[in-house]
């Protein structure tokens, strides 16, 4: 990437922005129906069921993002070297840190 020019993030260069809208949505639409069940007094284990699905379903964002992060802006910033390779490689190993623990 050459100097002035705006960082093109991965996600929206592969076009699939749209897809984690769509995935991040339907898990928006899942927290609403877990607020529902908790306001309904809904059997407990039905609730930490639901909590279990969106939880994955976060996860699965975060793998994608993930992915795409580490495809796209580590391995380019790889090939240049340098301290900006320095820095993808950290954020990266950061942000795996971070699923880890979660």
């Amino acid at each position: 990437m050459s100097e002035g020019q705006p960082h093109q993030h991965s996600y929206i260069a592969n076009r699939t922005k749209d897809d984690y809208l769509k995935r991040l949505r339907r898990i928006e639409g899942q927290v609403r129906g877990l607020q529902r069940m908790v306001e309904e007094e809904q059997y407990c284990i039905d609730i930490l069921t639901q909590v279990s699905a969106v939880t994955k379903a976060l996860q699965s964002v975060a793998l994608g993002l993930l992915d795409e992060h580490m495809a796209h802006c580590v391995v380019d910033a790889a090939r240049e070297g340098g301290a900006e390779a320095d820095v993808k490689l950290k954020e990266a190993s950061d942000a795996i840190a971070r699923l880890v623990r979660s």
